[in-house]
């Protein structure tokens, strides 16, 4: 199986075909990925809606679904239950059809911890949202090397420093 190519045991393509997946992430989008490992979800939020909305293809869902767990984060800072567990399931929902991995974003892993992270949640329930354990919160993981767009319309290689070690 390609590791490239979505839709990973199911078979399925993603949305527009596998060409979906090939291509660098934009600037804005390694800005809202690097926003989000720091913790920043307000912040993460700001910039993946920016590269969202200017993405005019399918992998816009790729994006919006990052900043969809990025935003369930926030809310659950915030002990704000039904928002936290919703935009969870939002989000681990369009990354769906892009597992295993999309433009270098381990998205099979993203999936798999903000469903640990749901799951907790709802195990703890509403009036114990307080006791949720933040470190539970993962990273998003880029593979090295990933291609970055560049302005001048060409990509260049980066060691993303959206992928920290540890």
């Amino acid at each position: 199986m390609d590791a490239e190519r979505p839709g990973g045991a199911r078979g399925e393509d993603p949305p527009g075909g596998a060409a979906t997946c090939k291509g660098p992430l934009p600037d804005k989008v390694l800005e809202g990925i690097r926003l989000f490992n720091a913790r920043a979800f307000f912040e993460q939020h700001e910039a993946l809606e920016e590269a969202w909305l200017a993405e005019p293809g399918p992998v816009r869902d790729l994006y919006r679904g990052i900043l969809q767990i990025g935003v369930g984060f926030y809310h659950l800072e915030r002990q704000n239950f039904r928002g936290a567990r919703n935009l969870l399931t939002y989000g681990m929902d369009r990354l769906a059809p892009f597992e295993p991995s999309c433009r270098g974003v381990d998205v099979r892993s993203l999936r798999a911890a903000a469903l640990r992270c749901r799951d907790e949640l709802e195990r703890l329930g509403r009036e114990r949202v307080a006791d949720f354990d933040m470190d539970l919160i993962p990273r998003v993981r880029v593979h090295e090397p990933v291609q970055v767009a560049s302005k001048q319309g060409g990509s260049q290689t980066s060691a993303a420093s959206v992928n920290p070690k540890g």
